[in-house]
C-alpha cells in the first residue's frame, strides 16, 4: 500500500533536490527516509524560501514518488546526508492558504505544530487535493 508524506524543507533546498533527483529530510538524517517506501508519494512544504528566513513562504513546492527503497549516504565534505532517489512530477508551487480550508492536515487548532517533526504522514484525501493544485 502506498502512503503519502509531507516533508518540511525550505524552497531553496527543495529546488536543489529536484536538480539532483533526490529526497532528503531533516538535514540529511537517515531515520525519516526509512519510514517511506517504494511508490510512496512525498510532497514538500516550504515554510520559508531559505533556511533561517523569517519571512513566510508557505507553499507546497514539489511532489514525487520513490522508485525503490534504496537509501545512501552522500559525501559533501564535512556534510554526509542520507538520500533517496525520487521521481519528481512536473509541478508548480501551490500556496498553502488556498488549500488550507480543504485539507484534513490543517483542520486541528495548532495544526502547524506537527510540522516541526520535518516529516509527517498525509492521508489520501490531502495527497489528492495538493496534487491537483500543483499539477494542473
Amino acid at each position: 500500500m502506498t502512503r503519502g508524506w509531507l516533508g518540511v524543507v525550505s524552497a531553496a533546498h527543495v529546488r536543489r533536490g529536484i536538480e539532483l533527483g533526490i529526497a532528503q529530510i531533516n538535514h540529511g538524517k537517515r531515520a525519516p527516509l526509512t519510514r517511506m517506501h517504494a511508490d510512496d508519494t512525498l510532497i514538500y512544504y516550504s515554510p520559508t524560501e531559505h533556511r533561517g528566513d523569517r519571512a513566510p513562504y508557505q507553499r507546497f513546492t514539489a511532489i514525487g514518488s520513490f522508485p525503490d527503497d534504496d537509501i545512501w549516504q552522500a559525501d559533501e565534505g564535512s556534510f554526509k546526508p542520507y538520500r533517496r532517489r525520487i521521481d519528481y512530477l512536473s509541478a508548480r508551487p501551490a500556496p498553502h492558504a488556498a488549500l488550507r480550508p480543504r485539507l484534513h492536515l490543517t483542520q486541528e487548532p495548532n495544526w502547524g505544530y506537527q510540522l516541526r517533526y520535518g516529516l509527517i504522514p498525509l492521508d489520501t484525501h490531502d495527497v489528492q487535493i495538493i496534487t491537483e493544485a500543483m499539477c494542473v
